[in-house]
């Protein structure tokens, strides 16, 4: 008996979504956006988990100081 495979894709989620959205406008010159904010979907999740360890580790610093 042969045996059922299943593939499947996983596109990032709505954020990837979003993103393609926004590069769809902005290459049929729907927006006049410019391309920082056109990958903003891409950077700005990465942005705000890097600025929250960053607050994280400042607290730990802080933390052990005081001790």
């Amino acid at each position: 008996m042969a045996e059922k495979v299943n593939v499947s894709v996983n596109l990032g989620g709505p954020l990837f979504l979003l993103f393609l959205v926004f590069l769809v406008l902005k290459l049929t010159d729907h927006v006049d956006w410019s391309w920082y904010w056109v990958t903003a979907p891409l950077w700005i999740p990465f942005a705000i988990w890097a600025v929250f360890v960053i607050f994280c580790l400042i607290m730990a610093a802080i933390a052990a100081a005081v001790r």
